[in-house]
């Protein structure tokens, strides 16, 4: 597979990512009467759901990372060369802000958005770790033993980790500066970015050196007696 296409992959899946976490967070708000716990239910079930797809779809493509922190630990366990991995994260910065203004457009919002909604405070940044920490692991997991049931089983995770998390598990430095400009459901404001996104490549790194660990050697029923 060329990098160009590799790179357009990465783009448009992430993209196409931001349009379903922005539109199903504004469907869902629109919808839910004032109830915010049926607008996180909407927007959980179409992330997950969405997510399944579209690892199933640009995964044999670029590896369906849309996410800088997976890319980061694909660079690190030398997946990917270090150019490329900038590729990777341009393409996911730039599909990530072409995403949100898709769905805007799409809900008839001014594209042009900041948002205003703080998220912050150390048990959020916390969260963002502990999401990001579970999400790598996910990954490297699935991909040693079972690598036909990444997609499901990321979509699975963040599925869960909305709702076991108290920042609802952006888990994504691309998606976190992204929803910073949608003033919508789903938006979190510029000042509490910095803060999830070192969250986020600390859990990453965590989740590296101890699944990196965890997953060293045979499979259990396999190791020499």
């Amino acid at each position: 597979m060329t990098v160009s296409r590799r790179l357009a992959a990465e783009a448009l899946g992430t993209a196409m990512l931001l349009a379903i976490v922005v539109g199903s967070g504004i469907m869902g708000e629109r919808l839910a009467g004032g109830n915010p716990a049926i607008a996180l239910l909407a927007n959980t079930i179409a992330t997950g759901a969405g997510l399944f797809v579209l690892i199933l779809t640009f995964g044999p493509i670029s590896g369906a990372h849309f996410n800088p922190a997976v890319t980061l630990a694909v660079l690190a366990r030398r997946g990917i060369g270090a150019r490329a991995a900038g590729g990777y994260v341009l393409a996911q910065l730039a599909g990530g802000v072409a995403g949100v203004w898709t769905a805007h457009a799409m809900f008839a919002e001014p594209l042009l958005q900041l948002s205003v909604k703080a998220r912050d405070g150390l048990p959020q940044g916390f969260a963002e770790a502990v999401a990001t920490f579970g999400l790598i692991g996910t990954i490297l997991a699935a991909q040693r033993f079972r690598p036909q049931a990444t997609p499901a089983a990321v979509g699975l995770y963040i599925t869960a980790a909305y709702w076991f998390t108290a920042s609802t598990s952006f888990a994504n430095p691309a998606v976190t500066v992204a929803r910073s400009l949608s003033d919508s459901f789903a938006g979190i404001a510029a000042h509490s970015v910095p803060l999830f996104v070192a969250a986020q490549l600390t859990g990453g790194a965590i989740a590296l050196g101890v699944f990196g660990w965890l997953l060293q050697g045979e499979l259990q029923g396999e190791c020499p007696q």
